[in-house]
């Protein structure tokens, strides 16, 4: 209550939450016989599990578990998922870092009258490929954290040594089932049901996270067995080009997909985006791109704020100008894209035919 009366919950407000949760007793009932049934308790802590106004009542709660941080760590928190990122130059700083920030954490969860899982608590250390693993020793409680080499994060596979490669591994299998049951299943309905199909069960896979790995060279597992799909919904041959066959269904290419949503994301996330006329008093052509960082380094190369930069700005220059309309840019990134259907992102990056 005193976190709810800090963010300004007070009067009537104040006084209904503080009835929802006292008084509230709970027992616990052991293989469904009521003679293991325990003797009723008060609750002191917690709100009622299952509610709806659970949800909200633990993000107000640890709402103030950021500001704790230093300034060489990121929080990231979703739900009841927190992911801590720290910083570090050197493998003495990196350890020293390291152990500060889970002891401030440690404090914070302490008197908040929270504990850390740590069954459910993991530490991965990411690097790039010609540097080698640092090995910290994490301890919490007395007890040490495991040590991971990949981890599941909001539904996306990362590894240490963020090449998407477990991920892309992981919803291959899922893709391939969903192959084997539309060829099951295409017997008895028609291409539309199909299509609807395919965007209800397959597309969403491929979708999912797909502005972070969709560059990846080992995406072109994806692509196979998207190619494989396309032809069982067609009922064409296993060797059957597939470039007509994504225009007949309207449907996009990896590649193109890839494209579509990586520029939604530019677009919705512009402001964190430098444009070139900010860094020039020339208005030409360049100065409605956005500005380029140079960098050597092909891990940074991969990331989704470098690679969003480069494709944005080979987009053609009309679309380039409806920027500041979320419905007329949409469309006019889905005609150009619907248009060529490109098959590889370098197929995009040849593209040249810009219409001003």
């Amino acid at each position: 209550m005193s976190k709810l009366q800090f963010y300004g919950v007070t009067g009537r407000a104040k006084s209904w939450l503080e009835s929802y949760f006292i008084n509230r007793y709970q027992s616990l009932q052991l293989l469904d016989e009521s003679i293991n049934l325990s003797s009723w308790e008060r609750i002191t802590d917690d709100v009622p599990q299952g509610s709806i106004l659970g949800p909200l009542l633990f993000l107000i709660y640890i709402n103030d578990l950021p500001k704790i941080m230093n300034n060489y760590t990121t929080p990231v928190l979703f739900g009841d998922d927190t992911s801590i990122i720290v910083k570090g130059s050197n493998p003495r700083d990196f350890q020293v870092k390291m152990e500060n920030t889970f002891d401030q954490v440690n404090k914070w969860f302490k008197i908040n009258l929270l504990m850390i899982n740590i069954d459910k608590t993991h530490y991965i250390q990411f690097k790039t490929k010609n540097k080698s693993t640092i090995y910290l020793k994490i301890i919490c409680n007395n007890q040490p954290f495991t040590t991971a080499y990949n981890i599941k994060f909001l539904g996306i596979f990362i590894n240490d040594l963020i090449n998407w490669n477990y991920h892309i591994d992981y919803i291959s299998t899922k893709l391939s089932t969903i192959c084997y049951i539309m060829r099951n299943i295409k017997t008895y309905m028609p291409l539309n049901t199909m299509k609807t199909v395919y965007y209800s069960y397959f597309n969403s896979i491929i979708s999912y996270g797909l502005p972070f790995w969709g560059n990846s060279p080992h995406c072109q597992k994806i692509f196979r067995i998207q190619k494989k799909i396309i032809r069982i919904m067609v009922g064409c041959r296993s060797r059957a080009s597939c470039r007509n066959l994504f225009r007949k269904l309207e449907i996009l290419p990896l590649a193109s997909q890839y494209i579509y949503l990586l520029m939604l994301f530019v677009f919705n996330n512009i402001n964190s985006f430098l444009l070139n006329s900010n860094n020039s008093t020339k208005n030409t052509r360049q100065s409605i791109n956005l500005h380029q960082p140079s960098t050597s380094l092909t891990v940074y190369q991969r990331r989704v704020y470098w690679m969003g930069i480069k494709f944005y700005n080979n987009l053609p220059v009309h679309i380039k100008k409806l920027s500041n309309n979320p419905r007329k840019f949409k469309i006019g990134l889905k005609k150009c894209l619907h248009t060529h259907y490109f098959y590889s992102t370098d197929e995009y990056l040849q593209f040249r035919s810009i219409v001003s």
